[in-house]
């Protein structure tokens, strides 16, 4: 587990801090005692070592979820009740062993919070990867239909207009300030559901003049839980697997989807995301580097402010570490140097600020009930500290309602600022004591801005330039699903010395949400030297890994170019009219348009460049494939060499992993070394895919004997990182050394593809996490992709280990990926979380590659 380090704390100013409705408090927050240890988890095996194992149907389920998830019409006015279904009561639910509310509990508990008035109203926002109901509460008081189309008026205004929503006398007065409660998003970090429950009752029945006014000018929503899946099943991350938490870059769950699609239609210029434990409680703003497309200054300033005001309210529980265990609440850029920071958007308050989101924090409340004290301690013990966690996120949400309610003007003030700067092209403004002021201790370590271009092209298909329509059409999409505006051009134009086809992509970054726009877009920045450690990915960027390509222009005007916004990008799909057909292999949606033909027994083959032929008999069911996967079928010449057949995957691979093989339509077997040693039915698989879970060394003589059997017999094998390349030197065909570099270094890189079956058609950067390359390659080896010359990091963190080994300068030039016959290894992360799309075709062809030539399908 990776440490942070404490550090003097910065300068606290003394401030006036609210800690009740009824008065205030002078003080300077505490410093926390002891350093936190965040609970850093990588995409990567269990920690039981097993192997993802998820049903395919949440992969099924998380793929068909509408993009845009529904939400009610915004013109509805308040209340919006219904009766909601209860769920079976569910004896097994983990929340109940913690003396907290199970998921089958909420639906009646939900019910009976709209029968105590008129302030509060529950909608499903979706269902999760698990199919359980996503509850989004709105706390406020009464709108008719017509109030609150003038609520959704301002907030529209605030976005698209936000320098005359800046002037506007009406939103000043009567505009409700939107505020965010996250919870549970780690389903076995619990206690925020039951904290918001008991607030949204105080609210609900509370009559007081302060309650009344809170009311009256804000609305509060209540993401209930965020994960009901784990939050019954006791673990981290959803049905399908996946840490929601890191998922806000490629939205590939139901879940993520929901709250991003909240934080659209909501706009929230304040959110808290309760998570646990870190004892003393941990309140965001964070530690350098910060996110350099944010504003951060602003984002900063109000953070800054209530974090303070919950840090006070968070000890003023009285609470304390000889009585209760519990330590000092702590601010990290107070009293941190470095370790927990806010670079990446992957996470929920992150992703907020590019939304206009002006104070977003992570709260990690103290005492942990999850994990290996979840199955250790007591119960008595448990339920004394899920207790304590409760009052303490209940403490944390009160503050912030606190702080809403005196700030309320210039937190809408500084959301429409937010959006200003975006759609004028305005400079961010660097964080000093000056621009910050309030917020002491800045230093030039918490300085990070860019320079946005002045737009992005993304070529259509036809000028040559652009790699693969699918990929380009994804792209759009993504961005129009985030909420960054995408434009295309009706005639052929030129913009910053190219010329582009009728019918390209233009992302105008005088834009609202701008920032949002560049950090999906822009290659990233290379920040090793900055900190020593990163708390997770370091790099992304769409533009260099989805396999479209994405032109920055620097400066220039667009005034010039005919340009037509569009809401979603043209489909791309299409089949040649005469003649055998050729589907490249580039893109995942190319590789599940294939596997569909293979199941419905379409005979294909296999080109030299690892493209599939396609006979001109099987046109109608190629016309279906294109239609659903979005996909191009060229007419051609060409053969093909080898046959393909549809093929068993077994997969001992990590979630994210599982879920990009399954939405390459592969038929996937979930093994590990227990599935193995339980006794595995290897005639149901063709090929082998290991990543993590699988040691064979733990396997028993028969699960070994039978494995070394299936390699052997011609069935190939493909490898990813330390626990693939460990398989293949014990039991694989293929001479190779692989070398570790460290394994905290991850990012976008620079490739150099030698083309082949395996890799041709993939970008020329590619992502690592734990970097690996391979040397003292056996006759026969082929290079097919290596690391660029030079320093391959483009965006992220990669740093040498002290003994100097490990880095950058010693993966230069260096094998990355390798072939030979029966085996293929990567020392890249081509299916990292569902992410790098422009990847994924790579494994689909090195397990084609593989495939033993007498595969059926049986």
């Amino acid at each position: 587990m990776r440490t942070t380090r404490t550090v003097p704390a910065r300068p606290v100013l003394l401030t006036a801090l609210a800690l009740t409705a009824a008065g205030s408090l002078l003080l300077t927050p505490h410093t926390a005692g002891a350093a936190p240890e965040p609970p850093v988890t990588r995409e990567g095996p269990a920690p039981d070592e097993r192997a993802a194992r998820s049903p395919e149907s949440t992969a099924d389920r998380a793929l068909t979820t509408p993009e845009r998830p529904a939400t009610s019409d915004p013109g509805r006015g308040y209340p919006r009740e219904q009766v909601l279904t209860p769920d079976p009561v569910n004896p097994a639910d983990k929340s109940i062993r913690l003396g907290l509310t199970p998921y089958h509990a909420i639906a009646p508990k939900l019910n009976a919070l709209q029968r105590l008035g008129d302030r509060v109203s529950v909608e499903v926002a979706g269902r999760s990867a698990g199919g359980h109901r996503l509850y989004l509460v709105t706390v406020t008081a009464p709108e008719s239909a017509r109030q609150a189309r003038a609520q959704e008026r301002m907030r529209q205004l605030i976005e698209n207009a936000p320098a005359s929503a800046a002037k506007s006398r009406e939103i000043r007065a009567g505009y409700k300030a939107p505020v965010f409660f996250n919870n549970n998003i780690h389903g076995n970090e619990w206690e925020g559901t039951d904290a918001s429950l008991k607030l949204i009752e105080r609210l609900a029945t509370a009559n007081d003049a302060r309650t009344r006014d809170l009311l009256a000018h804000s609305r509060l929503y209540f993401n209930i839980t965020a994960n009901p899946d784990g939050r019954i099943a006791g673990t981290r991350a959803n049905a399908g697997g996946f840490d929601m938490n890191r998922d806000f870059v490629t939205a590939s769950q139901p879940e993520v989807r929901v709250m991003r699609q909240i934080e659209i239609d909501k706009q929230p210029a304040v959110m808290l995301d309760l998570h646990g434990y870190v004892n003393g409680t941990l309140i965001e703003p964070t530690t350098p580097p910060h996110g350099e497309n944010y504003e951060y200054d602003l984002f900063l300033k109000n953070s800054y402010a209530n974090a303070l005001g919950m840090e006070a309210a968070v000890n003023g529980l009285g609470y304390t570490s000889a009585r209760d265990g519990v330590e000092p609440a702590q601010i990290p850029f107070r009293d941190l140097e470095e370790g927990w920071d806010d670079w990446p958007p992957i996470f929920t308050p992150q992703y907020a600020a590019f939304h206009g989101t002006v104070a977003a924090h992570t709260i990690e409340i103290p005492l942990q009930v999850n994990n290996e004290a979840y199955d250790s301690l007591p119960v008595a013990e448990l339920r004394r500290r899920s207790a304590i966690n409760v009052d303490v996120a209940g403490a944390a949400l009160r503050a912030t309602l606190d702080f809403v309610q005196r700030q309320r003007t210039s937190l809408v003030a500084d959301q429409i600022e937010v959006f200003r700067r975006g759609a004028a092209g305005a400079a961010q403004v660097p964080v000093s004591e000056e621009t910050v002021p309030g917020v002491p201790g800045i230093g030039p370590e918490d300085v990070y801005t860019t320079n946005f271009p002045r737009a992005y092209v993304i070529p259509a298909d036809g000028t040559g330039a652009q790699r693969s329509a699918t990929a380009a059409a994804r792209l759009v999409d993504h961005l129009i699903a985030n909420d960054v505006r995408v434009a295309r051009a009706t005639h052929d134009f030129r913009l910053g010395g190219q010329r582009y086809a009728r019918g390209s992509y233009v992302v105008d970054m005088h834009q609202p949400k701008r920032g949002l726009a560049n950090v999906l877009l822009a290659d990233g920045r290379d920040i090793s030297d900055k900190v020593s450690v990163m708390y997770d990915i370091s790099g992304w960027s769409l533009g260099r890994l989805w396999g479209a390509t994405v032109r920055p222009v620097p400066s220039g005007s667009l005034a010039g170019v005919a340009l037509r916004t569009v809401g979603e990008a043209a489909h791309v799909g299409r089949v040649a009219p005469r003649g055998d057909l050729r589907l490249r292999l580039d893109d995942p949606r190319e590789v599940a348009a294939l596997n569909s033909l293979l199941q419905k027994g379409v005979p294909v083959r296999r080109a030299a460049d690892g493209s599939a032929i396609v006979p001109a008999s099987a046109r109608a069911k190629a016309a279906a494939a294109a239609r659903t996967y979005d996909v191009v079928f060229d007419a051609t010449r060409l053969t093909g060499t080898t046959e393909l057949r549809r093929l068993r995957v077994a997969a001992a691979v990590t979630p994210g992993e599982l879920f990009a093989l399954r939405e390459m339509n592969f038929e996937v077997t979930p093994v590990s070394t227990g599935v193995l040693n339980a006794g595995f039915d290897w005639s149901t698989a063709d090929v082998l895919f290991v990543s993590a879970g699988l040691d064979h060394a733990a396997l028993n003589p028969a699960a070994r004997t039978a494995l070394d059997a299936f390699l052997s017999s011609g069935h190939g094998l493909v490898g990813r990182g330390a626990t693939g390349a460990a398989l293949n030197a014990a039991a694989g065909p293929l001479a190779a050394k692989a070398v570790e570099g460290n394994p905290d270094a991850n990012g976008v890189v620079r490739m150099v593809n030698a083309g082949g079956p395996v890799t041709a058609g993939a970008p020329d950067h590619g992502f690592v996490y734990a970097p690996m390359w391979f040397t003292d390659l056996g006759p026969g080896v082929r290079v097919d992709r290596s690391y660029a010359g030079g320093n391959p990091l483009v965006s992220g963190h990669w740093r040498a280990l002290e003994d100097g080994s490990g880095g950058p300068a010693d993966a230069a030039g260096r094998p990355a990926v390798v072939s030979g016959p029966g085996a293929v290894l990567f020392g890249t992360e081509p299916l990292f979380r569902d992410h790098p799309k422009g990847e994924f075709a790579q494994v689909a062809r090195a397990l084609f590659t593989v495939a033993p030539a007498d595969t059926r399908y049986r």
